[in-house]
């Protein structure tokens, strides 16, 4: 199968890898120089990754606290830069430590240089990190 050519066809994969709880591919569609940042993160959590490392240390131990089952609401919108697209969209699924049900709502700025993500601005709600189970990052709060 053919690597995503456009910005919304890789994102729409990326979500496609998180469901299947594959980091590692998930990883592997980051630039090695790629930026991730969090501008709501919470005190205790990171604002900004840089490089593909620091994104798959982040993302590592993903699966063992989220259990995500669907992304629905789904929306790219195309911005004036071909390169960069707008999400609106949801994650549904629960939290492997309680079994708690999970319903996050993102905006995510996203460009994409060459096939990989360059920078990933995730807009989340820092509320729902704060569930028992939510942390997944090992934050110092």
């Amino acid at each position: 199968m053919p690597a995503p050519t456009s910005p919304a066809d890789l994102f729409r994969h990326s979500l496609r890898l998180l469901l299947d709880k594959d980091i590692p591919a998930w990883v592997a569609l980051w630039a090695e120089e790629g930026v991730m940042e969090f501008p709501f993160a919470p005190d205790g959590w990171p604002r900004r990754l840089e490089g593909k490392e620091a994104v798959a240390a982040y993302m590592r131990h993903y699966p063992d606290h989220i259990d995500l089952h669907d992304f629905p609401e789904l929306r790219i919108h195309q911005t004036t830069d071909p390169q960069t697209v707008v999400v609106e969209m949801r994650g549904v699924g629960r939290l492997v430590e309680s079994d708690a049900p999970f319903d996050m709502t993102y905006i995510a700025v996203v460009t994409v240089r060459d096939g990989h993500f360059a920078s990933y601005r995730d807009y989340w709600n820092p509320l729902a990190v704060q569930q028992p189970g939510a942390d997944f990052t090992g934050s110092s709060r």
